[in-house]
């Protein structure tokens, strides 16, 4: 064969490749995003349209009546505040807006915490070198594989002993720490060269000041990826929120919506409205993250 002919041949095998992959991923891209758009285009439509044997593409006439009735059918005050013996309570709003400011408030906070704990704690265990160092990684890697549920008793009794139990705060300390942030941000630690720690030690910077100006703008790929999985970890524990938080006020978006479900019949299109309005934080948190995200998943996929 000759050489123009391979040139040919291996251009073919490229060309059809690339259409075969473009192929897989439109129809994984499709399969995804369905659900979404049906979520969306549903919580528009009517009793009629979503109960109709034969699907319904597009409503009719959008009609915002599922989201009316999902804002007026409890209210609870937008927020609660304790300082010093005192409660001060804010504006009475929609139940659905308390929950929503609820989850809001939970996944940011939780984020945050994780990031910094995670970021801190994969910079010891990949730079420091003390007695214990190996088997608390170890300890760390088995936590990864420990289910929720095994440890859900010891958390509720930890959280009531500290009078945290039906509190946004009983849903929040339970991530920080996340056993998978810290595995995570210590693979993109030990990417770091050693020599840079050393000569910020010879230059006279303290471990925080190292850590702040050195190390954390250089992993911070990994902080996007982190904060991203923890924040969809957080917003997605239904079942640690379902044994936590009781109280209408304290509901996160998901359990409340959960709640609103009759014993005999289910309002779909109330419940699509809730999932609509609660894909809207989570989405416009991935828009945010995604170039932190997607350059962490490939700089920290295959360090070791």
């Amino acid at each position: 064969m000759s050489k123009s002919n391979r040139l040919d041949t291996n251009q073919a095998k490229s060309k059809a490749y690339y259409i075969f992959s473009f192929v897989v991923v439109f129809i994984l891209a499709f399969l995804f995003a369905f659900p979404l758009y049906w979520i969306i285009t549903g919580s528009f439509k009517t009793k009629q349209e979503i109960m109709s044997t034969t699907p319904v593409w597009l409503p009719s006439v959008f009609t915002g009546a599922n989201f009316e009735k999902l804002m007026s059918s409890r209210s609870a005050p937008l927020f609660d505040l304790k300082l010093f013996g005192y409660v001060i309570t804010g504006p009475t709003v929609p139940a659905a807006l308390r929950w929503l400011v609820n989850t809001v408030f939970m996944s940011v906070t939780s984020m945050l915490l994780t990031c910094l704990t995670a970021a801190m704690a994969g910079y010891v265990l990949a730079k420091k070198r003390f007695w214990g160092r190996g088997i608390i990684f170890s300890l760390i890697v088995c936590a990864m594989a420990l289910p929720k549920q095994v440890i859900l008793i010891p958390l509720l009794r930890e959280m009531s002993a500290l009078k945290m139990y039906d509190t946004i705060w009983a849903v929040i300390f339970p991530i920080v720490g996340w056993p998978f942030g810290v595995f995570l941000l210590k693979q993109f630690a030990e990417g770091i060269p050693t020599e840079m720690v050393e000569a910020c030690r010879i230059d006279g910077a303290s471990e925080w000041r190292t850590f702040t100006d050195v190390m954390f703008p250089m992993i911070k790929p990994g902080v996007g990826a982190c904060a991203i999985f923890t924040f969809i970890n957080s917003w997605n524990d239904y079942f640690m929120q379902l044994i936590m938080l009781s109280s209408n006020a304290n509901l996160t978006i998901s359990l409340g919506i959960a709640t609103m479900q009759g014993e005999s019949s289910t309002d779909y299109g109330l419940l699509m409205a809730g999932a609509a309005l609660a894909s809207v934080p989570i989405i416009i948190v991935f828009l945010i993250f995604q170039k932190y995200f997607t350059k962490g998943i490939t700089m920290g996929a295959v360090k070791g």
